[in-house]
């Protein structure tokens, strides 16, 4: 690290990705690479790489192909062990007042809450995480609310469907 200074971030932030101003990204420790929402992610007759950042639908997709001659696949395992095959690109990235060029795995986040997702091998010697900052409220899970209305419904019933093996 030597006496470089580190910028404090909480453990969400507004990003500038690729030129996208604003975009929420998660910042969690406990991954170790980045993550990016992609869609019409295609390979070209000259072994070229591509994709879109974000889908239709995405306040963020701008539906702009990004070309990549430089890319690599990962095996990603998530948090319950599940393995699956991605490509990972080099992106730019601009986080509090530091522009950075990281590598990003591709994904459908569409069911995220938040489309980035900033990993350990990119906070590294540059972040301190402050975890009771959060400068991107998290939005509220509607599955749980929707748990919790069945819950409060029917506590019986509800222990019977989803608790019982």
């Amino acid at each position: 690290m030597g006496t470089r200074k580190l910028e404090i971030i909480g453990n969400s932030a507004l990003i500038t990705l690729n030129g996208i101003k604003k975009v929420p990204a998660k910042i969690d420790t406990g991954a170790e690479s980045s993550s990016v929402w992609a869609s019409d992610i295609a390979m070209d007759a000259d072994n070229r790489l591509s994709f879109c950042l974000f889908a239709p639908g995405s306040e963020f997709y701008t539906g702009e192909r990004i070309v990549a001659d430089d890319y690599k696949a990962m095996l990603v395992r998530n948090s319950t062990g599940q393995a699956k095959v991605r490509y990972r690109v080099h992106l730019s990235v601009k986080i509090g007042k530091k522009n950075i060029k990281a590598g990003f795995t591709l994904a459908d986040r569409s069911k995220n809450n938040f489309p980035v997702l900033i990993g350990r091998r990119l906070l590294k010697d540059r972040f301190l995480v402050d975890v009771s900052q959060l400068e991107v409220p998290y939005p509220p899970r509607i599955q749980d609310m929707e748990l919790n209305a069945e819950l409060e419904q029917n506590p019986q019933a509800f222990h019977q469907k989803h608790m019982s093996s």
